[in-house]
């Protein structure tokens, strides 16, 4: 497909911008079961405003404003961000769909402009792991369906594949609900190297289900072989059907990716390319939820609660101060007055070498330098400190991973976060020698073939390959001082 700008979009958080949703696998594809029963609205003569769903179905919501240009034909699909409230859109009547997709009686066409709020719902964690399994019977019905044939064998494998999670790393957080089991078979199908993404794949028989020649093998392999994997968007509806087949809702959407961010106009420039499929999943009281199983993908598109760090730390701050009993808040209180004291007091000194003239003045830059470094000398021993405790706390193997692109990322190549391990190393064998890259693949296989198969491996042998690494790295860095 060659790349083409189909739409510029403004707007107040990044987001995915949502075009349909689909409820029925078919075996090789999906369907929308419902798609004559969209449901529509007329909007008055004198406004363009539709009222779409004015009372927010999660318990918390951020407000986001979208507008969007469109730059090239697109079908009669309105994208937008997840929930919208209000439509200003210049037709007389629009309709929407059972998955909560947007529909305009025509096309939309090339300079078509029109505006989008939404409440899209906070992801929290903590809370969507507490949601439970109370799904409405509408749900029930309509999103827990798995053809007969493939059920049972789908079922048995997802399920052999959270018990290794849990029997690979019993100290990281328990998969015992429907969020953690989510967000983990997604990680599965993104980085475990059974499964990649196929430039040509086998053909499909008439009788053949996408979703176990996808986990178990087509049946047009070559002969000696058993392929596996399949095209991005099958990732996804693999992904769908595992959740589906231990009775978790979920449905595929389509839509496109934020996109390209202009800093010069503040729009993101969306191309066709961007164009892709992922799983919602559904939770009781907050509502449906995407996760992205797809290679190269973020695991969780992008949302607000990438914009809530700063309101976040408030909120905590302001939750806790107000559970603080009275004793420990006055506690808290004489602490921070002590503080104060200390800070006039050396701010006092400071300003008193300053007023003596010049001999002040630098006596005075002398010792706020001397304090700066020894600060600077605590923070760095106090940022060790909690890495090398954060280490001991990790699995071994992770351990030793993590460790690897810490060196790594201190030489300023970072390990991006859509990057699957295997796909880093391999990136890394354009970017460094031979035995670095050699060194960096060995262990990231072995970090993935302990966390998606519980092969422990030589522990010892990981370790010294880490170190030589560093060491490596070390000899260059003095080869390159001598060399000035």
């Amino acid at each position: 497909m060659k790349p083409e700008v189909v739409m510029r979009v403004r707007s107040q958080a990044a987001g995915f911008w949502r075009v349909l949703g689909f409820d029925k696998y078919t075996g090789q594809g999906w369907e929308i079961s419902r798609n004559d029963e969209a449901f529509k609205l007329t909007r008055p003569r004198w406004s363009y405003q539709f009222y779409l769903n004015p009372f927010p179905n999660a318990p918390q919501t951020q407000e986001v404003i979208q507008s969007y240009t469109i730059v090239s034909q697109l079908p009669n699909l309105i994208p937008a961000l997840s929930k919208p409230r209000e439509l200003y859109f210049p037709t007389p009547e629009v309709a929407i769909d059972a998955e909560g997709g947007l529909r305009s009686p025509v096309e939309l066409a090339e300079g078509l402009t029109y505006t989008v709020i939404s409440n899209v719902p906070l992801r929290d964690r903590t809370s969507l792991g507490l949601a439970g399994t109370d799904y409405p019977k509408s749900v029930r019905r309509f999103y827990l369906d798995v053809p007969p044939k493939i059920a049972a064998k789908v079922r048995k494998k997802t399920e052999e594949i959270l018990a290794a999670r849990t029997r690979v790393s019993q100290s990281e957080r328990p998969i015992d609900s429907p969020y953690e089991k989510a967000l983990y078979l997604a990680q599965y199908l993104k980085q475990n190297p059974n499964y990649k993404i196929e430039k040509q794949l086998p053909y499909l028989e008439e009788t053949e289900d996408l979703v176990e020649a996808f986990l178990f093998g087509y049946k047009n392999s070559p002969p000696g072989q058993k392929v596996t994997g399949g095209y991005p968007d099958h990732f996804s509806t693999v992904l769908t059907i595992m959740l589906r087949s231990i009775g978790i809702p979920a449905r595929l959407i389509g839509g496109f990716d934020t996109g390209e961010f202009n800093p010069f106009t503040g729009l993101y420039i969306v191309k066709n390319t961007d164009a892709f499929l992922m799983t919602e999943v559904y939770f009781p009281r907050y509502g449906w939820f995407a996760f992205n199983p797809i290679p190269g993908y973020p695991l969780i598109p992008p949302s607000v609660e990438d914009n809530q760090t700063f309101s976040a730390l408030e909120s905590f701050w302001k939750w806790v101060a107000g559970w603080l009993p009275t004793p420990l808040r006055s506690s808290l209180e004489s602490l921070v007055g002590w503080l104060i004291g200390w800070f006039a007091l050396i701010l006092g000194w400071f300003w008193a070498q300053f007023s003596r003239g010049w001999v002040g003045l630098f006596s005075g830059l002398i010792a706020a330098i001397g304090i700066s470094f020894i600060g600077w000398l605590l923070w760095e021993q106090w940022r060790k400190w909690r890495y090398r405790r954060w280490l001991a706390k990790l699995p071994p193997v992770e351990g030793i991973y993590q460790e690897m692109l810490k060196d790594l990322a201190g030489r300023g190549l970072a390990k991006p976060r859509a990057q699957t391990p295997l796909e880093y190393a391999a990136a890394m064998k354009r970017d460094r020698t031979i035995d670095e890259a050699e060194v960096i693949d060995e262990v990231s296989q072995a970090y993935v073939r302990w966390k998606y198969g519980g092969e422990t491996g030589n522990l010892s042998q990981l370790r010294q390959l880490v170190e030589n690494l560093k060491r490596s790295n070390l000899k260059k860095l003095k080869k390159r001082w001598f060399e000035r």
